[in-house]
């Protein structure tokens, strides 16, 4: 197949759900300015999204939203599921970008978000069985770092996790491992921006990894600087199934841009930002995502055509 023909399929890879959008301030129980960036998981036979809610002061909380089709009739926390403790310093200014993952080993949920606090945004963990009390770890990595996501299942023992530290002012995706989910080490650049690219002034981790028989499927956002604006895109790699360090494959196109009003008009205008991903019964990837900042969208693609698709994309040479 041709760049040509791979980018043709690019864009048509996600459908974007007609009904867009999903979740929006107006449907809210309580005063906010604006929902965004929900994690994603199925929970009890219903989608479930812990979405990103920011108040009158602008300040971030985390409500969850139920939906028995990922789509419609969503319920909605009548309060704030999980706020801030603005007595830590870790968390004082808010709570932002959940990601969600099940531990099998651990038999609970991880969820990584960032806590905004006095030395920055920070990436934080806490662990839930129930998405209503929850234990909160603390921060995982210093600041600056964000777009954080642990990988499902230990790799030799540690536990992986990808983020998006600020280094030397590059904005690249890095993994790390831990024994513990305590001290962290064997820091390393998983994927690098590209220069002049859609993707080549900084990137970060979307949803949470998805298994595919091929290996984990990664979405990413990329952003790329113009003189009217930032464009946020998304698009995919693959990493090794058993070495999750290892990236096989990298599609050069974006699947997932700006292009509708409520993606291009809002609080911050031209923005699609996956933050979560669900495989539905009949093999559909949803992908969740803030639409400029303010609301809610879905997009959805057949599952066989995503991996037809990342599988067609250029080997990513050690």
């Amino acid at each position: 197949m041709s760049s040509f023909q791979r980018a043709k399929l690019a864009l048509e890879l996600f459908v974007r759900y007609e009904g867009n959008p999903i979740l929006t301030a107006e449907q809210w129980p309580y005063p906010i300015n604006s929902v965004f960036n929900p994690g994603a998981i199925r929970f009890n036979n219903q989608v479930l999204l812990l979405n990103r809610v920011e108040d009158l002061r602008g300040f971030s909380h985390l409500t969850v939203a139920r939906s028995g089709d990922g789509l419609t009739n969503w319920q909605i926390d009548p309060q704030p599921t999980m706020m801030a403790d603005n007595t830590t310093l870790e968390e004082r200014w808010g709570l932002e970008d959940p990601r969600i993952v099940w531990l099998e080993e651990q038999k609970q949920y991880a969820i990584t978000y960032v806590s905004f606090g006095a030395g920055g945004p920070v990436v934080s963990l806490a662990i839930t069985r129930n998405f209503r009390t929850f234990a909160r770890l603390g921060g995982l990595i210093p600041p600056e770092d964000k777009d954080a996501c642990l990988m499902p299942r230990r790799f030799n023992g540690r536990f992986a996790l990808i983020h998006r530290p600020i280094v030397r002012g590059e904005a690249h995706i890095w993994m790390g491992m831990s024994p513990d989910l305590k001290h962290w080490g064997d820091h390393r650049v998983l994927l690098k921006t590209r220069y002049a690219h859609w993707d080549g002034a900084r990137i970060g981790l979307g949803c949470q990894p998805i298994e595919i028989p091929e290996g984990w499927l990664i979405i990413y956002h990329g952003v790329r600087h113009t003189t009217a604006s930032h464009l946020y895109r998304t698009g995919m790699a693959l990493l090794d199934k058993n070495e999750p360090w290892r990236v096989l494959r990298r599609g050069d196109e974006w699947v997932l841009g700006p292009k509708t009003h409520y993606e291009r008009m809002g609080d911050v205008g031209d923005v699609t930002f996956v933050t979560g991903g669900v495989i539905m019964p009949n093999n559909k990837l949803y992908l969740y995502y803030g639409a400029a900042d303010d609301k809610v969208a879905v997009a959805m693609a057949d599952v066989d055509k995503v991996r037809e698709y990342i599988m067609m994309c250029p080997e990513v040479s050690e």
